[in-house]
């Protein structure tokens, strides 16, 4: 009998269950996981009508992994510093700060008493050159420190700029930094097509500041070499006189138009229309410089800004050139 292993005595299956203990219920943990708000519903993407893969995970659809939320601002950054070149952006425009109220200076012509030099810049139109349609001019007045003084702009239907063209009356409007109308310039119509000396078809401007009060008037004289005016008070007496070049299409010069004393000895101001290249020749973009003694009566300084315009609409406003069809 010792090949014999002995083993041990078999017991029933009803007491093998007693002996193995079972584990109760697992105990409840506190979840740092908090379930937020349902999203929105996102459709599939583009080629999974039945929606993403098994195993894609796509960050629109809600799920229970932790997201990274930017913490300050809801905008994507575009440009990191010092990679990428910063979008250009338009440069402030700078005024002239505002003078002190004046005695006997009409509202708004402040600036002039401080000034014996202003630029007239107007806007260069692509619309004119490319379809021929005459716009409102539109013009920047600029001191020697390039700070902006006033606003000009045209105000004429396009009825009458389109058929009279630089012919035609008009009304322009002076602007200060407010956006207030200071200055009122009036040209009326003027018939050419009888005699020259007839004085019905010489050219005249109005300029009136406050709006609807006349401080004086600019006359064309007939002349047959030159640009003559004479610069009126608000009765019509002469004041001053502006002479002419003989010539004002030159081409790669400046044009003068001195302003001189009624006697015409005495050198008062000068209106120059800058040269600025192809911008001159081809574009209605024309650039004055305006120059005035520093003393001189603010009204005829004012006088003086307004014939700048008459002279640029008489000489120096083109028209687009119109083609005949046959």
């Amino acid at each position: 009998m010792s090949g014999v292993v002995p083993t041990a005595p078999e017991q029933p299956a009803d007491e093998v269950e007693n002996h193995i203990k079972l584990p109760d219920d697992p105990p409840d943990y506190n979840s740092h996981f908090v379930p937020g708000p349902p999203g929105e519903a996102v459709p599939p993407p583009a080629g999974y009508p039945g929606g993403l893969p098994t195993g894609y995970y796509s960050p629109q659809q809600p799920s229970t992994f932790p997201l990274c939320h930017p913490t300050r601002g809801t905008h994507p950054i575009q440009y990191q510093p010092g990679k990428y070149p910063m979008p250009v952006q338009s440069a402030p425009i700078t005024w002239m700060p505002g003078p002190t109220l004046m005695p006997d200076c009409p509202p708004g012509l402040e600036y002039l008493t401080q000034l014996d030099n202003i630029h007239v810049l107007q806007h260069f139109e692509p619309l004119e050159m490319m379809t021929r349609f005459e716009t409102n001019n539109k013009y920047d007045i600029k001191n020697n420190l390039d700070q902006m003084v006033y606003t000009v702009t045209e105000d004429t239907d396009d009825f009458t700029r389109n058929a009279y063209r630089t012919l035609r009356p008009f009304v322009l409007r002076v602007t200060d930094y407010m956006g207030r109308e200071i200055m009122t310039i009036q040209r009326p119509f003027r018939c050419t097509c009888c005699c020259f000396c007839c004085p019905s078809t010489r050219q005249e401007l109005e300029v009136q500041c406050p709006p609807g009060v006349t401080i004086g008037f600019v006359l064309e004289h007939w002349n047959l070499c030159r640009a003559v005016y004479s610069i009126q008070n608000a009765k019509k007496e002469n004041m001053m006189h502006v002479r002419g070049p003989c010539s004002t299409y030159g081409c790669g010069s400046d044009s003068v138009f001195e302003v001189t004393s009624l006697d015409r000895v005495s050198n008062i101001g000068s209106i120059i229309r800058k040269w600025n290249g192809l911008m001159s020749g081809m574009g209605n973009a024309d650039h004055f410089d305006i120059r005035f003694p520093l003393d001189l009566d603010v009204k005829m300084k004012a006088m003086i800004f307004g014939a700048c315009f008459l002279i640029d609409f008489m000489y120096f406003e083109r028209s687009p050139v119109q083609h005949s069809s046959r």
